[in-house]
């Protein structure tokens, strides 16, 4: 059960989950459906599916319309909550889940219906998650794609987090979060993580989609958006430029949301297709991950399979410890350490290659698909034979 599902949308816990999905089918040979809504994008879950029953890289997809998307009363709910979230009322809670949306028992009847062996929610912040953990307690497993953000605060939550019959983890950073919180050790838990597969890239491709030229550059791969501190990042660079005249262009790729003040050496190319997404990583100087909140970080993963160079953000304890235990990366917590971490990248050629190298070991041992199924299923057959 997911708020949305498929393989245009680029979320990291859609995509963690449609992924995990249909490796479980390639791989593992399982039988997985999916319950999920027709909403196709997350500021209002507007409908831009058709509702129906499709088949989708191997697995059975169920989409029912939403009763509501996200209610335009929702924000200012939330801003009046958040602030002191263990001091909201259980029915400003109730009702913040169901405003933020999407509104959808149907889905869970749906899914109630099924005789599947085990029902996996993801991530924990939204109304299927936190309606059907408790239809299905005895057989739910949860992903919760938990941040230290003020939502997972409000009391509502803990009762999703005590009634699940286990939890599934992306990093160990977040099973130490989730279980400082909410004191769930003795359940039944497993740190999975995501699986990467080598794309096929064409650097020239996407030099020409962005208009780079011979430029270096260093790439952000993601939501432009100032929540994930690309706003930030960009704010940074340019102070780099003013204080470093050169050829060192910033590229940014991915859906934009909030685009940056135009400056001549930033990029923004949008989303781009797979061949130039992989020809990007392989032919940048770094890879920066701008983000404050992040429950996996595929992208670093990918960076790493093609041996480049990782930054990321101090304020960021799941990409900061992927750095500290592959040796993959560096972080920055201010402009004074990201200009350093920069000019160091620059000017030392064996210490990015070092980097990546350390990086690409530690993406091997940990992150292929095959390493990560064998941890799943073992994970998911253990629930189901006590469900």
């Amino acid at each position: 059960m997911v708020h949305r599902y498929g393989p245009e949308i680029t979320g990291g816990a859609e995509n963690a989950v449609r992924t995990l999905a249909e490796h479980l089918v390639a791989n593992a040979g399982w039988e997985v459906e999916v319950f999920t809504t027709c909403a196709g994008n997350s500021r209002d879950w507007d409908d831009e599916y058709p509702p129906g029953r499709s088949i989708i890289n191997g697995v059975a997809v169920e989409r029912i319309a939403a009763r509501a998307g996200r209610d335009p009363t929702f924000e200012e709910l939330s801003d009046r909550l958040l602030p002191e979230p263990s001091a909201a009322s259980r029915e400003d809670q109730e009702r913040w889940v169901d405003l933020q949306g999407p509104l959808c028992p149907e889905v869970l009847d749906a899914a109630q219906a099924s005789d599947a062996s085990v029902s996996v929610f993801c991530p924990y912040l939204y109304y299927p998650t936190v309606r059907g953990v408790r239809r299905f307690q005895g057989r739910a497993v949860m992903h919760p794609a938990a941040h230290d953000e003020l939502p997972i605060r409000l009391p509502i939550f803990r009762p999703v987090f005590e009634e699940c019959a286990g939890l599934g983890y992306f990093t160990d950073t977040e099973r130490r979060l989730v279980e400082r919180r909410f004191g769930v050790a003795q359940k039944p838990q497993a740190v999975v993580g995501l699986g990467v597969d080598t794309g096929v890239g064409s650097p020239e491709k996407f030099r020409a989609v962005a208009g780079l030229g011979d430029r270096p550059y260093l790439l952000c791969v993601g939501r432009v958006e100032d929540l994930k501190g690309t706003g930030a990042l960009a704010r940074f660079f340019a102070e780099y430029k003013l204080r470093r005249p050169g050829p060192l262009a910033l590229a940014l790729v991915g859906p934009v949301v909030h685009a940056p003040p135009p400056h001549p050496d930033i990029v923004v190319s949008g989303p781009v297709d797979d061949a130039a997404k992989w020809g990007a990583l392989a032919d940048c100087v770094a890879l920066v991950s701008p983000s404050p909140l992040e429950s996996f970080s595929l992208v670093l993963i990918e960076a790493w399979t093609v041996e480049r160079p990782v930054v990321v953000n101090a304020a960021c304890a799941v990409t900061r410890e992927h750095c500290v235990r592959s040796g993959g990366g560096l972080w920055f917590g201010s402009y004074a350490v990201f200009e350093a971490v920069v000019d160091r990248l620059l000017a030392d050629d064996g210490l990015r290659a070092r980097l990546g190298t350390a990086g690409a070991a530690y993406a091997a041992k940990h992150y292929r698909w095959p390493v990560v199924v064998d941890r799943y299923t073992a994970f998911l057959s253990r629930i189901a034979a006590t469900a």
